[in-house]
């Protein structure tokens, strides 16, 4: 529904390498530390962002968005769905090429200003579950 499969294969192929990965700490018990694990595998550069700035998986963390002092090109964001908007809006101020919602994290309004900005986008999946199905 928020996401068709080309949309989805784009962005994992095409949209570029470097993924913030919001709400990403190194609390190995939350699911945004294994997807960011899967990203890695997969060749992505992953960029933890949370007010921690931990480091990650061996990356730098940065307290927001707009602290990330290189280009990022998708945002993958682990937010309840009532902190998602503001996060989709900071991407598309950073000049991010796509934002991924994760599962469970839906906000109608943000998708449709993201998209209308001109970023792809997909809303309540995983791309731990989807980029192994690519091959």
């Amino acid at each position: 529904m928020y996401a068709d499969q080309a949309t989805i294969r784009k962005i994992l192929t095409e949209s570029g390498d470097t993924w913030a990965v919001v709400g990403l700490s190194s609390n190995q018990a939350r699911a945004a530390y294994g997807v960011a694990a899967v990203l890695q595998r997969f060749g992505k550069r992953i960029v933890p962002v949370h007010p921690k700035a931990e480091t990650v998986h061996g990356e730098q963390g940065y307290p927001s968005l707009d602290a990330v002092p290189f280009p990022v090109d998708v945002v993958d964001v682990f937010v309840n769905s009532d902190l998602a908007g503001p996060v989709a809006d900071e991407a598309v101020s950073i000049g991010a090429k796509a934002v991924w919602f994760q599962l469970g994290v839906v906000d109608e309004e943000a998708y449709d200003r993201t998209r209308a900005a001109g970023l792809d986008m997909v809303m309540d999946r995983c791309p731990a579950i989807e980029i192994p199905r690519l091959g």
